[in-house]
């Protein structure tokens, strides 16, 4: 099985060489599924997953437009559209200045799986450019994505391939965004994800991915008899996705006492409560300014430079900012300190070395593609929604988010419980996503 594995990953590495953050990504999916292709005859021999790891398209773009100095600039633009065998392309737009066709394969790689454990008919897609906002003005911003969605706008559609936001792309670049495709397209469809309230948007859409990370440690807490009453909480992150897992902590009792930026993180013993929360989004939504700030208003609070809060004793880790922020290193420090759960709410935060640390000391960890699925979920509702011309509740929306979280529970557990009775979370949600996928793609043919 193993020489089967190192064929598959050599024949991959040789197609995609220097993308290091897709050859990690297949190959965190290869270990658990090529041991389960290869015992079902179904899939055996059909090269099912070396299909899935070749995108169905790759589109790359100039992106020109005028800053407010007058000087034209130019970025790349990106669409990865990774598989459609169980619905449209599905998956965020990432603007940041570190995106490359790597991160956009892996994440578009991950989303096919995330996607598929949804239940919802979504394939995946990921896209996005190495512009940066960070610094930049409304017009600045509106100029890009105007620039960006006039050559991005062939490519997608409501029943072709539906993007969302993502790191970089917030409510505001989604409207500009959906401005321009309105105007070429002399339509209002459905097309992005993430809309206002007044013109297409869902509720619980913004809370949606931290919502369900938390959630979904919620259930794993359950099959130990916990939950996340009086637990302590370190989470990585200050953004969207961070913001939200703290709200719901906060709510079902737990006490977090860390959150971070890419300047370092701050720890509040004390625990960060509603209205310390509330300075935070302000801070990084409104002010868009260090989570350093938070200190000066909560002086009993520390801010450690240039580290990620990996260090501070917990029961329970949410890793919510980017890939790779936690190693192996990191993870033995948090197993020594008592850590029994790590819920992801970033795509691939934990390295493979931290993965396995994790696994051998047998603690609850569920991958990014299980745990943080809560947000495509919500955009699949958005979607429908969208198709019905209808919203619903606030409530309405909260409940199917939790029935979808417990589903992808219930099939991690379907697929990677093992013989002593330990859940192996990444084995389940590599499973029960691929055999969806490979099911639409045996019952297509060869296309």
């Amino acid at each position: 099985m193993k020489s089967n594995i190192e064929a598959f990953l050599n024949l991959v590495k040789e197609r995609n060489n220097n993308e290091p953050e897709f050859l990690q990504a297949v190959e965190e999916v290869a270990e658990t599924v090529i041991p389960y292709i290869v015992e079902h005859e179904i899939y055996n021999g059909k090269s099912i997953l070396l299909r899935m790891v070749e995108p169905e398209r790759v589109i790359t773009f100039r992106v020109c437009w005028v800053n407010d100095a007058g000087e034209i600039q130019v970025n790349r633009g990106y669409r990865i559209q990774m598989n459609s065998a169980i619905g449209p392309y599905k998956g965020g737009l990432r603007f940041h200045p570190t995106v490359n066709m790597s991160i956009l394969k892996f994440l578009a790689f991950e989303q096919v799986f995330k996607n598929s454990l949804t239940t919802l008919p979504m394939g995946g897609g990921k896209g996005g450019s190495d512009f940066d906002p960070k610094g930049k003005s409304d017009g600045e911003i509106m100029r890009f994505c105007h620039a960006f969605m006039s050559e991005l706008f062939r490519h997608i559609g409501p029943n072709t391939d539906v993007p969302a936001g993502d790191m970089g792309v917030g409510a505001r670049e989604i409207g500009f965004l959906f401005g321009m495709y309105k105007k070429l397209k002399n339509e209002f469809t459905g097309v992005l994800t993430g809309k206002g309230l007044s013109w297409g948007g869902s509720l619980i859409r913004p809370e949606a991915t931290g919502y369900g990370t938390v959630y979904f440690a919620q259930k794993m807490l359950e099959t130990k008899g916990q939950d996340l009453e009086g637990k302590h909480v370190v989470v990585s992150g200050s953004g969207n996705v961070a913001q939200y897992a703290v709200e719901k902590c906060i709510q079902l009792g737990a006490k977090v006492l860390t959150m971070s930026d890419s300047s370092g993180y701050i720890y509040d013993n004390e625990g960060i409560n509603t209205e310390k929360l509330a300075l935070i989004m302000e801070l990084k939504n409104v002010k868009r300014a260090r989570i350093s700030e938070y200190i000066k208003t909560y002086p009993n609070s520390k801010f450690i430079k240039a580290k990620t809060p990996w260090e501070v004793k917990c029961d329970i880790a949410l890793p919510c900012a980017t890939q790779n922020e936690l190693n192996d290193e990191d993870a033995k420090v948090l197993l020594k300190n008592g850590c029994i759960c790590v819920s992801e709410g970033a795509n691939m935060p934990s390295t493979i070395k931290a993965v396995r640390e994790f696994h051998k000391a047998k603690i609850l960890y569920a991958p990014g593609k299980a745990s943080n699925a809560g947000g495509v979920a919500t955009s699949g509702l958005e979607m429908t929604q969208n198709s019905l011309r209808f919203n619903w509740t606030r409530d309405e929306v909260d409940l199917k988010l939790k029935e979808i979280m417990a589903n992808i529970h219930d099939s991690c557990i379907k697929y990677g419980k093992t013989e002593d009775g330990y859940i192996d979370y990444v084995k389940g949600a590599n499973i029960a996503g691929f055999v969806k996928v490979a099911d639409a793609m045996l019952a297509q043919g060869i296309v």
